[in-house]
């Protein structure tokens, strides 16, 4: 009994050993690697204002902005803090001039804005030459092309340049309080029934006016008038004799006055044979100097409230007369 006593035990130790042994060399189930993240997408991919497929690595940060109406655009979206460099005439908002100056135009200066160190250039197609474009791009540069030349040149130019600085949202608000302004001078239609004419550059620099799919013209229609142009297409020169033959019930002025000498109100009623013009006759010659009405840019609803309010006060002074 014993002896088949001892045996249990042996073979219960044993069973015990190997059990102990079985469990030391399970292995503990490996955990599942931890995916790796997928890599965000940064690019920003899209057709500027010429036609051409502009493909940026991420929003831009440190950029160069040649036209005014363009830099005026970054500001009002809130991407003002990405002006590394600005064309000479870039002049508002305020701020704007502290930011370094260079050539812009025809005559930009390519080597002094390379010198800035942009990841983009904006500069409108207007004023601009291929073989600038080939020489920022050839720099490593981006180039964005703008070409406002009617109201919605204006908002898709307000969304490219967003869709650039990583500002969409912003740029879409901008664009809707534009609309939303707009309709509102529309609904006012102050203008109604009278002609119009834009006067875009002095007699002195030979005579030019805005015609049809301009913003000018636009502006006119918003406000009920007829552009006295408004059946020749684009910026156009233009002679004396087709002004006076229209005989504007207004007149529109855009030229600066620095102080000297008359004013662009008194220059335009000086000139010979315009004397007898109905805006002449009843002083209804406007006079915008601060660009808001001659810039692709938000602050063009300034230019056209001022415009209307403008006309609202002669129709208010005519009939209190």
């Amino acid at each position: 009994m014993k002896k088949n006593r001892s045996i249990a035990a042996l073979i219960l130790l044993m069973v015990m050993v190997m059990a102990i042994l079985s469990g030391c060399g399970k292995k503990e189930p490996e955990p599942e690697p931890t995916p790796e993240p997928e890599p965000v997408d940064t690019s920003i991919v899209f057709t500027d204002m010429a036609g051409r497929e502009v493909r940026l690595e991420k929003a831009a940060e440190k950029v160069v902005a040649l036209e005014p109406s363009d830099c005026e655009i970054l500001f009002a979206i809130g991407a003002g803090n990405t002006l590394v460099g600005r064309g000479e005439y870039c002049d508002y908002p305020a701020q704007v001039m502290d930011i370094p100056s260079v050539q812009s135009g025809y005559e930009t200066n390519i080597e002094a804005v390379i010198e800035l160190g942009p990841e983009v250039v904006i500069m409108t197609k207007m004023a601009q030459t291929e073989d600038q474009i080939n020489a920022f791009e050839n720099a490593g540069i981006k180039v964005i092309m703008t070409d406002a030349q009617d109201i919605n040149g204006i908002y898709e130019c307000v969304n490219m340049i967003g869709k650039a600085t990583g500002k969409e949202d912003a740029a879409a608000n901008v664009v809707s309080q534009m609309k939303s302004a707009f309709d509102s001078i529309k609904k006012e239609g102050a203008g109604q029934g009278k002609t119009v004419y834009f006067e875009v550059s002095p007699l002195q620099w030979g005579l030019w006016a805005a015609g049809s799919g301009t913003f000018m013209d636009e502006a006119a229609q918003m406000l009920g008038l007829t552009n006295i142009f408004g059946d020749q297409a684009g910026w156009l020169e233009v002679s004396e004799e087709q002004v006076i033959s229209a005989d504007p019930d207004y007149i529109v002025t855009i030229t600066m006055y620095y102080g000297e000498g008359p004013t662009p109100v008194e220059e335009i009623c000086s000139r010979p044979g315009w004397e007898k013009l109905k805006a002449v006759v009843n002083e209804d010659i406007i006079n915008i100097q601060d660009n808001s009405l001659s810039r692709p840019s938000p602050r063009l609803v300034d230019g056209i409230t001022a415009m209307n309010e403008f006309i609202e006060e002669s129709l208010a002074q005519d009939a209190a007369a």
